[in-house]
């Protein structure tokens, strides 16, 4: 999470957005933005999506057996 209010933290200055301004953008309150930013674990990850998507962040899901689950889904659709 350290890592992960690094990021954000440095696309919203980046946007020259305050932390309130990111927080009405995103529909969450302006403490959420900062507890994100300080890396707090216990930040509900709805709102984390929220901060991101205003951000224009994109979360990719990584692992070895990415490709394999994918096929998966594919054939079981």
């Amino acid at each position: 999470m350290q890592e992960l209010g690094k990021i954000v933290r440095y696309h919203r200055k980046r946007a020259g957005l305050t932390q309130p301004e990111l927080a009405m953008l995103a529909g969450i309150g302006k403490a959420t933005v900062f507890d994100i930013e300080k890396g707090k674990a216990t930040v509900q990850l709805s709102s984390l999506e929220r901060v991101l998507r205003a951000l224009n962040i994109c979360i990719r899901l990584e692992s070895p057996l990415m490709e394999e689950y994918e096929k998966s889904a594919r054939i079981g659709s």
